[in-house]
């Protein structure tokens, strides 16, 4: 199966009611919102999804319930991850049947792997599915670092097309688009370094931001990659009090404030995850209403 991803692609939240059940109907909100602005592909049940609190059924169904909303508009790119290699191919085999054009693979976390274990790991991935897979590089989260040379390594598997890196070098990032095949994807984890990456040979972003800007990050990321600095610069500047403050806490925390500010979602987290302190939640809605996006989208 091919997959040409290019552009923005939002990494969704999970909305939840209240009772802490997934809230559907504003995750088909959530979509829908994400479509008129003009997004280039969707990727639930990543990092910024609160994955590791939901359960089997739980994510089977966001995916579905995104599949189905989305219908074939955009490609969706399934967050498929885990820390043992064995349960992760067996659900990358899973997700085939749900109608998703990839998966998002993390690396492990706690296990601590040598770069071998890393190629070992994602080599099997591969081979559990015909779907493509896109690499997820975050060291921050997993205290696992995919180094350029393991990257280059995997891009020779036919169906490993690409890579989500946030590790925040942009040296490691170059020196991941140095050491890959031609025509390997290499994305931002970080809305932040979309600008000097694609002006690096990058092809887009897995952005947080998206989720309550999707139209400007598309922009960005079209300016960026049609070769329009000037204004791909100035957009970038503008953003970058947001791209800021949705991280002043761990992501999804700041994200999720801002959208329930937008009226798009209630504000609910699963545990360890809880809600901002109040003098950021102050800095949060300072930008936001800078940015202009307050009850831009009520519902």
């Amino acid at each position: 199966m091919s997959l040409e991803i290019r552009g923005c692609g939002t990494a969704l939240v999970t909305p939840f009611r209240k009772d802490g059940s997934v809230d559907e109907p504003a995750l088909r909100r959530l979509v829908q919102f994400q479509l008129r602005e003009g997004i280039d592909f969707l990727v639930p049940c990543g990092t910024t999804g609160e994955t590791p609190t939901l359960e089997h059924g739980e994510y089977i169904g966001v995916i579905r319930l995104v599949v189905e909303e989305v219908d074939g508009k955009v490609p969706v790119i399934a967050g498929v991850g885990g820390n043992s290699t064995k349960k992760v191919a067996e659900l990358a085999n899973q997700v085939e049947s749900l109608g998703v054009q990839g998966i998002l693979s993390v690396a492990p976390y706690y296990n601590k792997p040598t770069q071998e274990g890393l190629y070992q790991h994602f080599k099997t991935i591969a081979e559990a599915s015909e779907l493509p897979v896109i690499l997820y590089n975050v060291p921050g989260r997993t205290s696992s670092n995919i180094e350029p040379a393991t990257v280059g390594r995997l891009s020779e598997i036919p169906n490993i097309i690409g890579i989500k890196e946030a590790s925040g070098s942009i040296v490691q990032q170059m020196e991941v688009l140095n050491a890959v095949k031609p025509g390997f994807r290499v994305l931002s984890g970080d809305d932040a370094f979309t600008l000097p990456l694609i002006a690096a040979g990058g092809v887009g972003v897995i952005s947080v931001v998206s989720n309550e800007a999707p139209g400007p990050m598309v922009r960005l990321t079209h300016l960026l990659l049609d070769g329009k600095y000037d204004e791909a610069r100035n957009l970038n500047l503008q953003l970058l009090p947001l791209m800021q403050v949705n991280f002043i806490e761990t992501n999804p925390i700041p994200v999720k404030a801002a959208l329930a500010m937008m009226g798009l979602i209630e504000e609910v987290y699963r545990l360890p995850m809880i809600p901002m302190k109040p003098e950021n939640r102050a800095k949060l809605e300072k930008v936001m209403a800078a940015q202009r996006l307050l009850q831009a989208q009520k519902v």
